[in-house]
């Protein structure tokens, strides 16, 4: 019988491995294909777009900050997972009320690699889990960061410009990478032009999600910042979790070669 705490310290309690599965978060919808639980997920958000080919085959439950609760209820689902980032705790709340919740905190690859492992118990997909987890090991020992120290700031909105602070998982992608975060509040702060200005950055990524930066918006910001290198990122390779590290080492390499 799976029973375990999740990341926040919640008891999850399965009479048997998880045959019904609800996934509120995109990263970790990705992760559960990965593991091979394709006939075990029965729901996932809008945002879930890994695999592309589920968006036709499971049922769609709204998004991660508005999902469809009663849809969820009703699918009856054993195991419902979620984030405490990315989803909100009124909706998690509620639900918790009908069926067991697995709550993930992911902010460093320990986390992470604790979630492959969790789910792997739930889902009793565990080769599957360790398989996995030895890969993005293997590939992030492989990784070769930035031959020089770059200090950066990565940006994730416009209107107003809002950046990853120290305590999130893209703060840890940024410091595997060989990027020093100059952004010290924890969470997104907002940073004027001005405040950049002052700051100086040798880098400022512009992620893809969840503000889509597009090339205009590097060849705006490169001319009011001179003296930084703007770079359009792949949101996913900083901030998605899950099974996604183990594509950085490779994504990592092309930005090398464009700075």
């Amino acid at each position: 019988m799976p029973k375990m705490k999740d990341q926040i310290g919640r008891t999850v309690a399965l009479s048997k491995a998880a045959e019904r599965i609800v996934s509120l978060v995109p990263s970790l919808t990705e992760l559960l294909y990965d593991l091979d639980a394709g006939d075990q997920v029965i729901g996932i958000t809008k945002f879930c777009v890994h695999p592309s080919e589920w968006k036709k085959d499971k049922m769609i439950i709204g998004g991660t900050k508005n999902p469809h609760t009663q849809e969820i209820i009703d699918l009856k689902p054993d195991l419902l997972i979620v984030s405490k980032e990315e989803n909100r705790k009124e909706d998690i709340d509620q639900l918790a009320a009908h069926m067991q919740v697995y709550v993930s905190d992911i902010n460093k690859m320990s986390d992470n690699t604790q979630v492959i492992e969790h789910l792997g118990i739930l889902l009793n997909r565990e080769r599957e889990a360790t398989k996995l987890s030895l890969h993005i090991q293997e590939q992030m020992r492989a990784l070769k960061p930035l031959k020089r120290e770059a200090k950066a700031v990565y940006c994730i909105w416009k209107d107003p410009y809002m950046f990853a602070g120290t305590d999130t998982f893209i703060h840890e992608m940024m410091q595997i990478a060989g990027f020093q975060n100059m952004v010290s509040d924890k969470r997104y702060p907002e940073l004027s032009m001005d405040e950049l200005l002052e700051m100086q950055p040798d880098f400022m990524l512009l992620s893809s999600e969840p503000y889509p930066f597009k090339r205009s918006h590097v060849e705006a910001l490169q001319k009011e910042l001179p003296h930084t290198k703007v770079l359009l990122v792949d949101g996913e390779m900083f901030s998605w979790y899950g099974s996604r590290p183990q594509y950085f080492a490779d994504y990592l390499n092309r930005i090398h070669a464009v700075i």
